[in-house]
């Protein structure tokens, strides 16, 4: 976060995509705003420990930090996502409970958030609990307004999406070569691979308007660049397949 400024100048803008910067606070909402960003995000969690660890504040003063962030936003025309993590499990507190998740959600859309992604963060999650949690959490917030963001550490992340998808969710947070991870969250491997979630949706017949060989090299030219290997099975299954 601290070197969005240098990022969002870097970075060639297209139109009709987004690029959402993380604000935790009102300084760095001013400040992505200053570098041109027209659209932020907010960031809590289902966990009071993950929280604290995490941002260093409960559940509740995080989500009243936001306050002043939702006013000038509207005020700007700017347009804020929610995000909460570990929404099926804590690292620190085990199991969460639904109803938890339900209600920081809709604060958080009550506050103004358009969009809440929900986001297992330690993957621990599985299609039936996540069902779970989106039946719930559904109650309170319209499914036409509810993300979903799956790490994949045990390998159930596509499963999880499927479910979501067959729930009406229709927006999939996803990571490039599945890259990235939390280092609040002790073994959390990366969110699931964009390559392996349109490959996915290609077989289920839903357009995407993503170029999956483009999307592969991208992947392949990020993970050299940081010297690591791709997380992705469908990258490196194409890849194979095109160097053969």
């Amino acid at each position: 976060m601290s070197d969005h400024r240098e990022i969002m100048e870097s970075v060639a803008q297209y139109e009709h995509v987004n690029y959402p910067v993380l604000t935790p606070n009102l300084k760095g909402f001013l400040s992505a705003v200053d570098v041109g960003a027209k659209e932020v995000a907010v960031f809590t969690a289902a966990s009071e420990e993950f929280n604290h660890r995490n941002i260093n504040c409960t559940i509740n003063e995080s989500i009243n930090r936001f306050v002043p962030i939702m006013d000038r936003a509207k005020d700007l025309n700017i347009r804020v996502r929610g995000y909460v993590s570990t929404v099926v499990g804590c690292p620190y507190e085990g199991n969460i409970d639904p109803k938890k998740v339900a209600e920081v959600s809709q604060r958080l859309f009550e506050m103004g958030c358009y969009e809440i992604s929900l986001g297992d963060t330690i993957g621990v999650g599985t299609p039936e609990s996540v069902s779970r949690m989106i039946e719930e959490v559904s109650k309170y917030v319209p499914i036409q307004h509810l993300a979903i963001h799956c790490h994949d550490t045990y390998g159930q992340a596509l499963a999880n999406i499927l479910a979501s998808l067959m729930l009406g969710i229709r927006v999939v947070d996803s990571s490039v070569a599945g890259i990235g991870g939390c280092p609040y969250a002790k073994g959390a491997t990366g969110n699931v691979a964009t390559e392996d979630v349109v490959y996915m949706l290609n077989g289920l017949g839903v357009e995407t308007g993503v170029d999956l060989d483009k999307l592969v090299d991208v992947g392949n030219y990020i993970c050299k660049y940081l010297n690591i290997t791709p997380r992705s099975r469908v990258n490196v299954a194409l890849t194979n397949k095109k160097n053969q």
